[in-house]
């Protein structure tokens, strides 16, 4: 959403970039072009009523929310604000294919009940989309396919700056990268027991890029596995194609995905990759195997063993060349034509 924002503000568009809360590391990459609006509410579900708010202020003439929760604000509040602002939303995950819990089966009904009143439904996926079509019933024609954009500007600006790492510096040991909140749905458990298998048979380094509740209980587990010596928990990074573009190989191990943009940007950097083959995204980006090889989900043995394979390849596909099918200027031509034609004009 950062990007797209930057980049629409960047083509002369008026950009509001409304945020449930004004906080993290990544408003200080907001564009100065960019309006940040700050609706001061400490959970998504309490921005309804502020959203409301702003919407009959502002009156926009197009709305684009991401993820589930945002999207059914973004249509509650449009339809108390009374306003004629354009809706557009955006899924980015694989549907759960066992709503847990009372609000898991919640969410899943409000989703059926309300999805269609947007205008359109955009999936990050090829794989989502087949999934939302299957369940909102009546709503082919609103639901459509945008990957996420790659900024390659951005990524050939960072990628060759120095990391002060030692393993990196060092160079003595092969180096595994992944990136990503730690949370269970990206299996990084399944990616240590993997590469505490591939420590038994080659000197290879795990840095582990990312924050997240799991992380306590990951040092854990490599302790227990014997290679907490050889794992690096390096928290979140300004920088991480640095870190992406002098790597080995960059493995992603999730159980479900969207579509990983971690994965893309480290093809970007020219990484070999390796991917679980999880619902929605990975065999879309890598086809079906042609750009990284594919492992089973949570199977740590095959994991370890399709790594290894990247990993000895002498002639490795030319991952940044697959990664420009999804640059910026591609992705975002495409939003402004399902989103801005007709609609939005330009500054003057």
């Amino acid at each position: 959403m950062l990007n797209l924002a930057n980049s629409l503000a960047q083509r002369g568009y008026r950009v509001d970039l409304v945020v449930a809360q004004a906080e993290g590391p990544y408003l200080s990459m907001v564009d100065t072009e960019v309006t940040l609006i700050d609706l001061s509410a400490s959970r998504v579900a309490w921005a309804l009523l502020p959203l409301r708010r702003y919407l009959r202020e502002q009156c926009p003439d197009t709305m684009l929310s991401a993820l589930s929760h945002a999207n059914l604000i973004a249509i509650f509040a449009r339809k108390l604000a009374n306003v004629p602002t354009k809706l557009a939303i955006s899924e980015r995950s694989a549907l759960p294919e066992r709503p847990a819990g009372i609000k898991g089966r919640a969410m899943r009904f409000l989703m059926k009940q309300f999805y269609p009143e947007a205008d359109n439904i955009i999936c990050v996926s090829e794989g989502i989309e087949r999934e939302l079509r299957g369940y909102l019933a009546g709503s082919d024609e609103k639901i459509l396919t945008i990957h996420n954009p790659v900024d390659f500007d951005l990524i050939d600006a960072q990628r060759n700056a120095s990391v002060p790492h030692h393993w990196l510096q060092s160079r003595k040991h092969l180096i595994i990268l992944t990136a990503g909140r730690l949370v269970k749905a990206k299996d990084f458990a399944t990616l240590l027991k993997a590469f505490a298998m591939i420590h038994k048979s080659c000197e290879a380094k795990l840095i582990v890029m990312g924050q997240g509740p799991e992380e306590t209980n990951l040092r854990a587990l490599a302790s227990k596995l014997g290679v907490s010596h050889e794992v690096d928990f390096v928290g979140f990074q300004d920088n991480p194609f640095a870190w992406m573009a002098q790597c080995d190989l960059f493995v992603l191990s999730s159980i479900r995905e969207g579509f990983p943009n971690a994965l893309i940007q480290a093809m970007a950097c020219g990484a070999r990759v390796v991917s679980t083959d999880c619902r929605t995204g990975p065999d879309e980006i890598l086809e079906s195997g042609r750009w990284g090889m594919l492992a089973p989900v949570g199977d740590a043995t095959v994991l370890s063993e399709v790594m290894l394979a990247s990993l000895s390849e002498s002639n490795p596909p030319n991952t940044r060349s697959r990664a420009k099918d999804f640059k910026s200027d591609k992705i975002i031509d495409r939003y402004e034509s399902v989103l801005l034609k007709a609609v939005c004009r330009k500054e003057k």
